[in-house]
C-alpha cells in the first residue's frame, strides 16, 4: 500500500524557530499572499494553485495544467489578487530546454495563458513603473512584461541578458532599481546571489559555498535584510528528492523596493 508524500509549509520567526502552517501533498513551490491573509501555493506535480486559509486548511484555488509544459514552478501574487505562475516547460534531465508560457490567474480565479514564449519561467518581481520582471532560468536572462489595467501582461522583452553560466532562479527588486537573483544549479565558484541592473551589468555578489543559491526576498521592518534560500544538492539529487535547504540573511546596503500593488514577498 502506498501513501502520498506530504510536505510542510513553514513559517519562520525572527529567532530562527519555525512552525508548520499546513501539510501539503506533493511538492509545494511558489508562495504568495492574498489580501485576506490566506496563502496561495503552487502544487508542482499537478500544476495547480492551492489556497491555505488562516486556519491552515487547504483547498484548490486554480488549475493551470492546460498551460504548464511540465511541473508548476514559482509564482508572484499582487495585493490586488492577480497571480502569475511559471512552469518548467520540459522534463528536466530528459528533454532539452524548450519554451512555455506563464499563467495569469486573476482575482476571480480565471486562468489565462500569457502571450510570449519564456524558457523555464521562475522568480518574478514588480517594479514601480508597472512592469513585471521574470527570471528565465534556462534562457540566462531577466525579462520584462508590461502590466495592463486588467492585470494582463504584454510586451515581453529582455531586461538583462546574463552569461550562459548563470541560471537565475528567485529574484528580488531593490529600491535603487537592481534585481537580486539566485544563480541556481551550481555549487562551484559561480554559486551565489548576484545583483544586476537593466542592460545586464552585474554590480554585487554574495558567495554561497557548497550549495545552490535559489531564491531571495527583502524583509524586516525597513526591508533592509535580504533573506537567502540555499539548497545543498545536485541536479540529479534534486530530481530524486535529495537536498538539504537552509535560509541565510545578508545586509547588502540596499533596501527592497516598496511598490504599490506588489505582493508581500516570500521565499519558497
Amino acid at each position: 500500500m502506498t501513501h502520498p508524500i506530504t510536505e510542510p509549509s513553514l513559517r519562520f520567526h525572527p529567532d530562527g524557530s519555525a512552525d508548520t502552517v499546513a501539510e501539503l501533498s506533493g511538492a509545494p513551490s511558489g508562495l504568495g499572499f492574498l489580501g485576506d491573509g490566506s496563502v496561495l501555493v503552487v502544487s508542482q506535480a499537478d500544476a495547480k494553485v492551492l489556497r491555505i486559509d488562516t486556519s491552515g486548511s487547504t483547498a484548490e484555488y486554480a488549475d493551470f495544467s492546460d498551460i504548464a509544459g511540465g511541473l508548476g514552478n514559482d509564482m508572484l501574487v499582487t495585493e490586488t489578487g492577480h497571480a502569475y505562475v511559471g512552469n518548467f516547460g520540459f522534463a528536466v534531465l530528459q528533454e532539452a530546454p524548450k519554451p512555455t508560457n506563464l499563467a495569469h490567474i486573476d482575482a476571480a480565479g480565471k486562468v489565462t495563458r500569457v502571450e510570449g514564449d519564456v524558457t523555464f519561467p521562475n522568480g518574478a518581481a514588480l517594479t514601480p513603473d508597472g512592469s513585471l520582471l521574470l527570471a528565465e532560468t534556462f534562457a540566462h536572462r531577466i525579462s520584462a512584461f508590461d502590466i495592463n489595467g486588467d492585470g494582463s501582461l504584454t510586451n515581453h522583452r529582455v531586461w538583462a541578458q546574463l552569461p550562459d553560466t548563470y541560471h537565475p532562479d528567485g529574484i528580488a527588486f531593490d529600491a535603487a532599481g537592481g534585481v537580486w537573483f539566485g544563480n541556481a544549479m551550481t555549487s562551484d565558484d559561480d554559486s551565489g546571489f548576484y545583483r544586476v541592473v537593466e542592460g545586464g551589468e552585474i554590480t554585487d555578489k554574495i558567495p554561497v559555498d557548497g550549495a545552490w543559491a535559489v531564491a531571495c526576498a527583502f524583509g524586516g521592518p525597513d526591508l533592509e535584510t535580504l533573506y537567502l534560500t540555499c539548497n545543498a544538492t545536485s541536479l540529479q539529487d534534486f530530481q530524486e528528492g535529495r537536498s538539504a535547504g537552509y535560509i541565510a540573511t545578508a545586509t547588502v546596503g540596499r533596501s527592497g523596493a516598496r511598490v504599490d500593488g506588489a505582493a508581500r514577498e516570500s521565499v519558497a
